[in-house]
């Protein structure tokens, strides 16, 4: 099998010849190190050194896509920063007609030739690609944390005026990039941290009604397109994992170790065999203050804990920094061990 069929297995729940692995996505200070250390001059000859089966390319994140007139970003959230405890440009809005008068993105400003050429780039290995899509920060950004949450219930259409118009735009971008990238892709990879570090940010019912409706639209675009669909989400989000995996997500990531009930032994007791793991290595602890040789272990612990159906990564895929790069070759070297040990029950 190559990297591009081996995830595609992976993620559909087949057999494949082993379990697959992702370095994940660097921060920019720790590339200098890893180059160092590992004798490499650019990303692609990192990850083909280490074993990588997975690239990812947003074409809202990794190249410039949004060409507006005035120069202005998408969401013009560049030129109205705000910090997510202050109000936003929104967040004194009280009447849905309010939002619609702001100046909101247009898909008219979107070329994806760099995109299309990036994905072109990639040999034999599996694409996980779409506009990232995080229309629930995107919210957060335009009205500000705090007023989010709270016009939820004193506010509901004008958050619900506002959850429109960003996901309107998400929606009618992809299908422009999943109309001219065709089969240059396998997967819509999309993000939404809906957890912190203890539970959700939102109560389940609060993200049914808010959250939910769109996030199955995004699903079921992606599958109409013959994508595999793979979820970023950091945080506790165990409350809400089966309402995903009904929404038709097929592959979870980053299974942050750390987080409340987001352990693999109770991941895999309840979730295994129901959904692809993509994750799980421990990017708090283990990664940075461990050794390459605890890495291997943990990362045959994981392995066995979430079977057949796991792509070992880290439980957060911006490696800092902090992490040795001994640990980052004994993370890949162990995630290419044929595992003899059985798998759980779980998994």
């Amino acid at each position: 099998m190559n990297s591009r069929e081996r995830i595609r297995a992976l993620v559909a729940k087949e057999p494949a010849d082993r379990n697959g692995f992702w370095l994940g996505n660097p921060d920019p200070a720790t590339w200098p190190i890893l180059h160092e250390y590992f004798e490499t001059d650019s990303e692609e000859e990192l990850r083909v050194k280490l074993g990588d089966d997975f690239r990812w390319l947003a074409p809202d994140v990794h190249v410039r896509t949004y060409f507006h007139p005035a120069g202005r970003a998408i969401f013009d959230l560049e030129r109205a920063r705000v910090s997510l405890a202050q109000a936003g440009p929104l967040a004194h809005c009280e009447d849905p007609k309010e939002v619609d008068d702001y100046e909101w993105p247009k898909v008219d400003y979107i070329d994806l030739t760099a995109a299309i050429e990036g994905l072109r780039g990639f040999d034999d290995t599996y694409r996980a690609s779409g506009f990232w899509t995080p229309f629930y920060h995107n919210v957060m950004d335009l009205m500000g944390m705090e007023d989010y949450l709270v016009k939820m219930y004193t506010h509901p259409a004008v958050v619900h005026a506002v959850t429109d118009h960003i996901c309107q735009f998400y929606y009618d971008a992809n299908e422009l990039f999943f109309k001219t990238a065709g089969d240059l892709c396998e997967a819509f990879f999309f993000g939404n941290d809906f957890g912190t570090q203890r539970d959700l940010i939102m109560s389940p019912a609060l993200f049914d009604e808010f959250v939910m409706p769109w996030f199955k639209t995004f699903t079921d675009q992606g599958h109409r397109h013959g994508k595999q669909v793979i979820l970023h989400s950091c945080g506790s989000i165990y409350k809400v994992i089966p309402r995903l995996i009904e929404a038709g997500v097929e592959c979870l990531h980053p299974l942050q170790a750390k987080a409340a009930n987001m352990d693999a032994a109770r991941l895999a007791r309840e979730f295994g065999g129901k959904i692809t793991f993509l994750g799980g290595i421990d990017a708090q602890g283990i990664l940075p203050h461990g050794t390459p040789q605890t890495v291997t272990e943990e990362v045959h612990r994981v392995r066995r804990l979430l079977g057949p159906h796991v792509i070992i990564s880290p439980s957060h895929e911006a490696i800092l920094p902090d992490v040795p790069p001994q640990n980052v070759r004994a993370l890949a070297a162990a995630a290419h061990d044929q595992n003899t040990e059985s798998y759980s029950e779980g998994g």
